[in-house]
């Protein structure tokens, strides 16, 4: 049998409760939590009701993180309580934390602005903002150092985390993993929501009165573990965890396709990732959120694939929680867990009589087990997200142990295109990447599509476009399900977010703007990237500190290697407006600094996208691709520190590279060359440096990637795989490189014809780092 993954703790904040059993009590007894909101203005809005969890802040744990981090930290540690793990310095290294995210620390961002209105806004306050620091902060409070990401594909986020927390146990990345989803009310998604007029004015009523969603807040974390690993230790094991789906709808930002495509693609893989057929499911926790377009597309994808099922149920339990965004797909995954242990549906509440009646029309065999729960047998239980930006995610948890394919290979991965739209460092403490019409016009792209588009999406749009057409890729019905797309960034469409908080703040939550409110999610810039080039695969996108575009690398040969694509493109993206260099500016870390030599206490903030094509070699072959360099072997690794850190990691840089040349099966000394992360910060440089010469016995050439584009975060990151790549293929011959040599930098270059082997290793701040090494094709 495949390494079977197991739910070995469950732990649960949500307007039902503080726990998961005072949760589940009440979601069996179709109790709701949606109320009048307390924490967000709404006066002038139309709908005042919410689902805020009933817990204040002065319950949650005594951190200055932003709520989002708090109810995180507050569910998970009832989950490991629950688990009865201990980390130790023994286990911290395989037990990572991945946790899904949508609207990052709105709350905090609503904080700061209001405060520096009234002249008291704290520079620390920006370091909660982002969604990046979630998985560091949760890691960091339970000394956990295995793998970290943070999945922020809006609504499908919670979801999405799970299946990948089970994909790198089965592929041996990790024993345990801390998984789930989190996010806390906020003005922000409030205002958003309503602008888009997608609330219920009453509360909300899904497959059934379908006229909007009612907004909820709350944590839903899952310790899963490897079975070996749980009976090793002598565990409680709740059932196990079979096998998810992901897909992109390519279709609208905001809407899901109304034929239910993209929803059904990610159901069936799903299924077929666990031997499964729709006639084996027993019970699924809907998406259901309650407005008319994502009910009818449900209804829909449900009747298609489930009208031959003579014996299933189906709830929405946001009917209870209300729609908890990113922390909506594990607080279901936590009620899934709980229905196929104790074989009991939770009800969709709020039908009337009348009600009733049109749903026995429009239900047909399928049981959506309206206002009472339902004790039934339950073997097989599926659990559904759908997000903004056309993201589906599903999966299944089984009582007893199950069959499911094995479809992990060892296949050889190339990079076969490469897109760009980067900033050139001048000398300056900030640069920008030069896009405009022309570059838009290179690429097809309409000023009515452009249009709709933030900075941050259109500059991943084009270098998106520009990887697949360097890889010469056409996307087309025959290979549309088969290409997936992983973005990873350090502070997402910032400048979105605290533009449309910042109105919110002057204007009122009545007056929040519906163009730029679909651009605050960050999987937008996908989502975009997706609809546009007709992309259908897998999609997500991971917000990780600066190394998050190296960490999409990684991640995109996870899905290779898993036979969930046969091409992926990954891609770095942040952005670098007047805000974003504000916030950097507040933070006191800009200089104009150089990498290595003249080290500083601060950077040159830069921006851009820039997307890798990675594909399998059969794909390759088949299609006569011109290959830059092979992806020989790649690594993630954590140290947990505060997330303002990069010092003091040193082992956590040693461990991704070592883990990095094993499975290239060469040592360290086989590489040739470092595309280096060193960003002119004193103390980042020096940790780098550090290991180096540790692990280095011959002189080595660092490329200084961030010295040619600025500290681009997850761009430059990416661009470090790029420079790498370009170098092995030969397409660049040499290069300006610091040449680390008996404990001393000097200037030298890298000749390309003498490559065999290049790494190109990034670290994010708190504590995460990826490593790719590339081989001469």
């Amino acid at each position: 049998m495949s390494k079977r993954c197991v739910v070995t703790g469950l732990g649960l904040v949500c307007a039902l409760g503080d726990n998961v059993d005072k949760c589940w009590e009440n979601a069996l007894n179709g109790v709701s939590g949606i109320k009048v909101v307390k924490s967000v203005n709404t006066e002038g809005c139309y709908a005042n009701k919410g689902a805020e969890a009933d817990i204040a802040d002065d319950k949650l744990p005594d951190y200055d993180y932003d709520r989002s981090s708090l109810l995180c930290i507050k569910a998970a540690e009832e989950a490991v309580k629950d688990s009865g793990l201990i980390v130790t310095a023994d286990n911290a290294d395989r037990i990572g934390v991945i946790t899904g995210n949508c609207v990052g620390g709105a709350a905090s961002i609503d904080k700061y602005y209001t405060e520096l209105k009234n002249g008291c806004g704290k520079a620390t306050d920006t370091l909660r903002m982002s969604a990046s620091p979630l998985a560091n902060n949760v890691a960091l409070h339970f000394g956990m150092n295995g793998v970290t990401a943070n999945i922020v594909n809006a609504c499908a986020a919670g979801t999405i985390s799970l299946g990948y927390a089970c994909d790198l146990i089965r592929q041996g990345e990790a024993d345990v993993f801390l998984a789930g989803g989190s996010d806390a009310f906020s003005s922000l998604a409030y205002g958003g929501f309503h602008a888009l007029h997608a609330l219920d004015a009453d509360v909300c009523s899904p497959f059934n009165r379908s006229s909007g969603i009612t907004l909820g807040e709350g944590a839903g974390m899952l310790v899963i573990e490897s079975y070996e690993h749980a009976i090793k230790r002598g565990a409680k094991i709740y059932c196990e965890v079979l096998g998810s789906g992901v897909s992109s709808d390519a279709h609208h930002i905001t809407a899901p396709r109304p034929d239910g495509q993209g929803q059904m693609s990610a159901i069936k893989r799903a299924m077929e990732n666990s031997g499964l057929t729709s006639n084996d499911i027993d019970y699924i926790n809907a998406h259901g959120t309650g407005t008319a377009k994502n009910d009818e597309a449900e209804f829909l994808s449900l009747h298609v694939l489930f009208d031959s099922n003579d014996h299933i149920s189906v709830s929405s339990t946001k009917s209870m929680t209300g729609h908890c965004l990113g922390a909506a797909g594990s607080i279901e995954a936590v009620f899934a867990v709980k229905s196929v242990c104790e074989d009991h549906v939770p009800p969709t509440v709020g039908y009337t009589d009348e009600d009733l009646e049109k749903l026995r029309e429009k239900a047909g065999k399928i049981d959506f087990t309206p206002n009472e729960s339902r004790k039934k047998d339950i073997s097989y239980v599926m659990s559904n997200s759908f997000a903004f930006g056309g993201t589906n995610a599903s999966i299944i948890f089984a009582k007893n142990p199950h069959e499911i394919p094995d479809k992990i290979n060892n296949k050889r991965i190339f990079v076969t295109g490469i897109g760009k739209v980067i900033s050139s460092a001048d000398g300056t403490s900030s640069v920008n990447a030069p896009i405009g019409a022309a570059d838009y016009a290179e690429c097809g792209i309409k000023m009515a599509f452009y249009r709709k588009l933030d900075r941050f999406s259109q500059i991943q749009l084009v270098s998106g476009m520009r990887s697949l057409a360097d890889a010469k890729i056409t996307v087309d019905e025959d290979n549309e399900s088969k290409i997936g797309i992983i973005i990873g960034t350090s502070d997402g469409p910032a400048t979105e977010i605290v533009n449309f908080q910042k109105n919110v703040i002057d204007n009122g939550t009545a007056n929040g703007s519906a163009f730029t409110f679909p651009n605050t999610v960050y999987n937008a810039a996908g989502g975009y990237f997706s609809i546009y080039a007709g992309i259908k695969g897998y999609g997500v996108t991971v917000a990780n500190s600066w190394q998050a575009g190296l960490q999409s690398i990684c991640y995109a040969c996870n899905v290779l290697h898993n036979g969930e694509a046969e091409v992926m493109v990954s891609a770095g993206t942040d952005e670098n407006t007047d805000v974003v260099k504000y916030l950097y500016e507040t933070y006191g870390v800009l200089a104009e600094s150089k990498p290595y030599t003249d080290a500083k206490n601060g950077f040159v903030l830069g921006e851009g996208s820039v997307s890798i094509v990675l594909e399998t070699e059969e794909s390759a072959n088949a299609r006569g691709a011109e290959k830059y360099a092979e992806v020989a072997g790649c690594a993630v690794a954590h140290q947990s520190v505060p997330y303002s850190r990069v010092s003091g990691t040193e082992d956590a840089l040693k461990r991704v590279i070592l883990a990095a040349c094993q499975k290239a099966n060469i040592a360290p000394d086989a590489i040739d060359a470092v595309c280096g992360f060193g960003n002119g910060c004193k103390s980042i440089d020096e940790t780098e440096l550090t290991v180096y010469k540790e692990l280095f016995s011959k002189a080595m050439p660092i490329v200084s990637v961030k010295e040619q584009v600025g500290e681009a975060r997850a761009a430059a990151s990416a661009m470090q795989a790029a420079v790498a790549a370009e170098l092995l293929s030969g397409k660049t011959a040499s290069m300006a490189a610091h040449v680390l040599d008996g404990g001393v930098v000097a200037d030298g270059t890298v000749e390309s014809a003498k490559l065999n082997y290049v790494l190109a290793v990034s670290a994010g701040t708190g504590g995460s780092y990826s490593a790719v090494i590339l081989k001469k094709a």
